[in-house]
Parts: structure tokens; C-alpha cells; sequence
């Protein structure tokens, strides 16, 4: 077989490699703080393309939607512009678990961001299989595709995500493959073996896929979308809420589910030995939670449609690597899906990774300079977690082709901060989810106030337009002279007694300022305003920060005075490449980890596993003292 040529293709200030929600992230704020963008993926067909779950969105997932676009990234717009149902969960609990959850029409999204990418003026979107990254001196220079072109860049974003040496496992059956069968990307991982990376293999799997006009939806529990307007993107106006929006279905598997599940676990790749990769620990496989849970006696399934122009519907939480006519048989034994037609089995895929423990906060590896790393390839999983580790992939591969200083969030900051300190300070063992218990300041993290904690900063990456910034001044200064108002306004008991006691709530005895007055578990600020209205009513997100703000004033305080403490720890940085080995007195476990992970702050030391407050101390007199060497110094 002939040797492909090489030849130079074009040259790029940032290249992205994978045009999945990572990519389509990073490249779309490369290209809008100005830097000219190559947007390089396997199939176009493939683009912003939902291989599982048709939804964004839910617990601390939703919040990173919200944060992306607080920042100026694109898929809050998007999904508000294709979705199909949507809904508000946890709203009986507090601010800080709530979190909104959108079905999404799959192949409108695909499309609505194609297009979006596709009117970028500085954005070129080319089809192309990347097969190996040029390095020259221990910097990445470009890319090279297998058509033999060289692609130029001043630092470049990988987000594969698993079509890394991809194989799809469906009972005995495997193949190499991409997600949905698309083509898998070989030649690039081994690249980055060559180049040092360590690697690992992953697993995550997704449902049968069934014929909507098979299911008898009598048999199973209707799940409309909310009445009242919800949005993912800040711009999004309420008048744009969609009225006409698709139920989703729930039914349940039972007993003789389970049984069919059981007598067929010899041929299960999870049970096998087939399936060598980790899978996700909070999104298990069926047959995986039957074993796991055996003293359950049903497990929910969530019937969810795939686009409002087809028949096809997600069998969701059935995730499933069993043989095909394994599959048909569990799923005909579900209420409402006795007759159930297959249109897609469904199937396992293992992939690799980079240990993610090799990046840096800005997703920059520490192997390769000028490259960043974003997405399932860094070892978690959801599109939400890949999207926001694209735009802060894509804005600091801006930054470096600038050569201007860097760009975090802090743990405090977002649940993107979260995310990302995690994976280089921890690393994972399994395919990583956000959660709302991952974050200390879930309180601070809120999907209310994404906007207040992030624009800001968006506007001054230049990734949020100077109108919207106007915008959100207004509401910052409204939300203000409200607070201000409720400080400073006083109620008498004669005012609200009567209506305490309509609802048998104790009465005021003296005067108390309303901002006090909202405090009262019982009291609403709709409540409030029959008492003090305002001459025209505020905006529903205006009303809505000043209440939580008021509310919960005092755990928020508490939560700042910690944060505070952080700051202070974040402040004292760690040099590059420390030589642990020549600090006396830190503990064997300690010298290992913190050589590993190479922490650049000493509060990021704190977080990592096995390094104690001893060793802390120790370390931070060391720094004080100037003492460290460095490695080969």
C-alpha cells in the first residue's frame, strides 16, 4: 500500500480536534475571542450528535448548562432553541438542588449547532480523521490528518471523546467503532502513547432504541413538560417558552424482567470478562444494577421521545450490552412494551482516556505544551461535563495563541471549577459525574445566579457582547435597589397579623424590616409585596435572586467566610516540577502523590488523596523558606 504524502494544508491560530460538545465549545470561543479556528472532526454528520440520552440538564448538570452560557458558550442557546419538554426538578427542596432538565429534539440540535459553527466568521468546520499531533521540541505545533494534510496551529484542543480506539459490544458480537457506528479514531491514541501519555480504558453504554407507535403508552405514567417558562440561556426570553411540548413515559421493569436478566448473564460481555473497561459507577447497565440490587424488586424506565419528526424513542436507564434477542426479550416483558419493536439494540463501547491527573487547571497537558485536553476523553461523562471543559479548553488555547495569562474558575466559583479540580487534582478510576454533593459551596453554585457569578468574566474574555453586559448590569442594579428597599422598609404587626393568622403563623409583637420578614420559612416575596408593593413589578429572575439572597443570608455568609479561607491557601503557589524527594519529613504516600499530580497551589495539595495536614505543613515552610529544589536542578 502506498505511503500517504504529507503536505502543509493551512496554518491556524487554534485547531480543535472532535466536534462533539466539547468541541463545538472550544472552537466557538477560540473563534469569537478572535483567534482564526479549525473546527476538525470524523464525520460532520457526527456534530453536537446525542449518542445516548436526547436531554441536557438535571442535577448539577443543568447548572454547568447555565454556567457555559453565563460564560457566552452556545449550549443553553441551543438546546433552548430544539428542545422538545422541559422541566424544573427538585423544586420542592432548596435553591441549591434545584435543576432545570431538557428533552431535546437529537437530530433539530445536531443541526442548529452545525449551523451556528457554520456562520462563525472565523471558524473553518472540515471533515477529517486527525491520526497523529506534530511536536517539535516539546510543543505542540498542528495536527495531521489521514489524507496526509498538516494543519499549523499555535496550540491545539483535543476532545475525541470515545471514538478513542472505540469498540461497540453487543453480546458476543464486537466491532471497532466510534459512538452509533461511526468511524473510530486508531492511529491518534497511539500517538499519545508515543508521545508519553498514559492511557486507560473506559466503558459507558447506552439503551435500545424502540418504534414509538409500539408502545402502549396506557400501561405507563404520563411525564409532561412544566406550564411555566424555564431557559437554559440567559437570553432566552419567556415568550419563547414552547407551549406545544412532548410528554415522556415511565413504566418499570419487574420480576420476570429480572429473571431473564439472570438466566442470561453467561452471556452478559459485563459478567464475562469480555468488557475490560470501567464503566460508569452512577449510570449502571441494567443488567448491572440487577445483580448489584438484587433485593429490589423493579427498577424505573423513563420512555423518552428522540425528535418530534420521528418514530424513535429511548428506553431510558435499560442501558444494556446483552445480545439482541436478549434485549427484545427483557424489554417485552416491561409494561407497555410487550410489543415493543427494536430499531437500535443497545450496546456497550469501551474507549481510551488520558489520565487526566497529567493536565493542568487549564486543561493544558503537562506532557505537550500548547495542548489541551477537553471532554470524555479526560474521564467523565455527560455532554454537560464535555461542554464545559470545551469552552475553558477553548478559551485558554485562545489565550495561549495571544500569549496572554490564563483563565480558572475556582471551586468556588462554578461547578465547572468543580469538575475540572477533580480531574487533575484526583484523577477517576471510573467515567466521572458532577454532582451537587461534589461541591462544598453548592449554596454559592446555584442555577439562579450563573449570571451573576460568571458574565463578568465572559465579557471580559470577550466571549459576552457589550449589550448583554449592559443587560446585566441593569438586572445586578435592580436586584440591588430592591434588596436595599427591603433593608430599609419596616413592617408593623398591624400591617400582617391578620394575615400570620390566616395562616397560623405566629403574629409580630414589634415592628421588623421586610428583609427580615421574608426570612420566615412561611413568607414568600409574593407574600411580602401584598404589604409593600412596588409601583411596576420586577422580572421573575430579579424577584427570584432577592428572595434566595435574603433567605439564606446566613449560610451564605458562612460560605463566603470559608471561601475566604480558600483564597488565602490558593494564594501561596507551588512552584514547577518540585523535587518532593528532597523535602524531609513528608510521608512516603505524600512524596508519591504530590510528585504525581504536581499540585501548582498549596490549597489543590490539600485536596489530593493521602497528602495530610503534616504534610501541608511541612510544604508550606518549605515555600515560605525558598528551600525547594527542583526536579533535575
Amino acid at each position: 500500500m502506498p505511503q500517504v504524502r504529507e503536505y502543509e494544508a493551512a496554518a491556524y491560530d487554534v485547531v480543535v480536534v472532535g466536534a462533539g460538545h466539547a468541541g463545538c465549545e472550544a472552537a466557538l470561543a477560540a473563534a469569537r475571542m478572535g483567534q482564526k479556528t479549525l473546527l476538525i472532526t470524523i464525520s460532520l454528520e457526527m456534530l453536537a450528535f446525542m449518542p445516548c440520552n436526547p436531554s441536557l440538564g438535571g442535577p448539577a448538570k443543568g447548572i454547568v448548562v447555565r454556567e457555559i452560557d453565563a460564560l457566552g458558550g452556545e449550549m443553553g442557546r441551543n438546546i433552548d432553541k430544539t428542545y422538545i419538554q422541559m422541566r424544573m426538578l427538585n423544586t420542592g427542596k432548596g435553591p441549591a438542588v434545584r435543576a432545570l432538565r431538557a428533552q431535546a429534539d437529537k437530530a433539530a440540535y445536531h443541526r442548529s449547532m452545525k449551523a451556528t459553527i457554520e456562520a462563525e466568521p472565523n471558524l473553518d468546520l472540515r471533515q477529517g480523521l486527525v491520526e497523529r499531533l506534530l511536536v517539535e521540541d516539546g510543543v505542540c505545533v498542528g495536527v495531521v490528518a489521514a489524507t496526509g494534510a498538516r494543519y499549523r496551529a499555535k496550540s491545539v484542543v483535543l476532545t475525541a471523546g470515545t471514538s478513542s480506539r472505540g469498540k461497540i459490544i453487543i453480546g458476543e458480537l464486537m466491532y471497532s467503532s466510534g459512538p452509533n457506528n461511526s468511524l473510530p479514531s486508531i492511529k491518534l491514541s497511539e500517538d499519545l502513547e508515543h508521545l508519553g501519555f498514559k492511557l486507560r480504558r473506559f466503558k459507558t453504554g447506552t439503551p435500545p432504541r424502540v418504534v414509538g407507535h409500539s408502545i402502549d403508552f396506557d400501561q405507563t405514567e404520563e411525564q409532561p413538560g412544566d406550564v411555566a417558562p424555564h431557559a437554559f440561556s440567559y437570553e432566552t426570553p419567556d415568550s419563547a417558552y414552547l407551549k406545544d411540548q412532548m410528554s415522556c413515559w415511565m413504566t418499570y421493569t419487574n420480576e420476570k424482567t429480572h429473571q431473564i436478566i439472570r438466566e442470561n448473564l453467561d452471556r452478559a460481555p459485563m459478567f464475562s470478562g469480555v468488557i475490560k473497561g470501567v464503566g460508569p459507577r452512577y449510570c449502571p447497565s441494567i443488567e448491572d444494577k440487577v445483580v448489584r440490587f438484587a433485593d429490589k424488586p423493579r427498577h424505573q424506565l423513563f420512555l423518552e421521545p428522540e425528535g418530534r419528526d420521528t418514530e424513535e424513542y429511548y428506553v431510558g436507564d435499560f442501558s444494556t450490552s446483552m445480545p439482541e434477542e436478549v434485549q427484545l426479550k427483557m424489554l417485552h416483558s416491561v409494561a407497555g412494551l410487550q410489543h415493543a419493536e427494536l430499531m437500535r439494540p443497545g450496546y456497550a463501547i469501551e474507549y481510551d482516556i488520558i489520565e487526566p491527573w497529567q493536565l493542568t487547571a487549564t486543561l493544558e497537558t503537562k506532557v505537550v505544551k500548547n495542548l489541551f485536553t477537553a471532554g470524555q476523553m479526560n474521564g467523565t461523562s455527560g455532554y454537560e461535563e464535555a461542554a464545559g471543559q470545551g469552552i475553558m479548553a477553548g478559551i485558554n488555547a485562545a489565550l495561549r495563541a495571544q500569549n496572554k495569562p490564563s483563565f480558572t474558575l475556582s471551586r468556588s466559583d462554578a461547578y465547572i471549577g468543580v469538575l475540572i479540580d477533580d480531574l487533575v487534582t484526583k484523577g477517576t478510576n471510573e467515567p466521572y459525574r458532577l454532582l451537587t454533593s461534589r461541591a462544598e459551596y453548592r449554596l454559592l453554585l446555584r442555577h439562579d445566579n450563573a449570571d451573576l457569578r460568571l458574565t463578568a468574566k465572559g465579557h471580559e474574555l470577550g466571549l459576552i457582547s457589550d449589550e448583554r453586559f449592559a443587560q446585566f448590569e441593569a438586572k445586578k442594579a435592580a436586584i440591588a435597589a430592591e434588596i436595599q428597599r427591603l433593608q430599609t422598609t419596616r413592617l408593623k404587626p398591624g400591617q400582617v397579623n391578620d394575615w400570620l393568622a390566616s395562616i397560623n403563623a405566629a403574629p409580630l409583637k414589634d415592628g421588623v424590616l421586610a428583609s427580615d420578614f421574608l426570612k420566615r420559612p412561611e413568607v414568600s416575596y409574593q407574600d411580602l409585596m401584598q404589604f409593600i408593593p412596588l409601583a411596576a413589578p420586577l422580572d421573575h429572575t430579579i424577584t427570584e435572586e432577592v428572595e434566595i439572597s435574603l433567605k439564606y443570608a446566613g449560610y451564605i455568609a458562612k460560605e463566603q467566610q470559608s471561601i475566604a479561607r480558600l483564597q488565602r491557601m490558593e494564594a501561596k503557589k507551588i512552584p514547577d516540577r518540585i523535587d518532593y524527594e528532597a523535602i524531609n519529613g513528608l510521608a512516603t504516600e505524600a512524596r508519591q502523590k504530590l510528585t504525581k499530580i504536581q499540585p501548582q497551589t498549596l490549597a489543590q495539595a490539600t485536596r489530593i488523596s493521602g497528602v495530610n495536614p503534616a504534610d501541608i505543613a511541612i510544604l508550606s515552610v518549605y515555600i515560605e523558606q525558598g528551600k525547594i529544589a527542583k526536579v533535575g536542578a
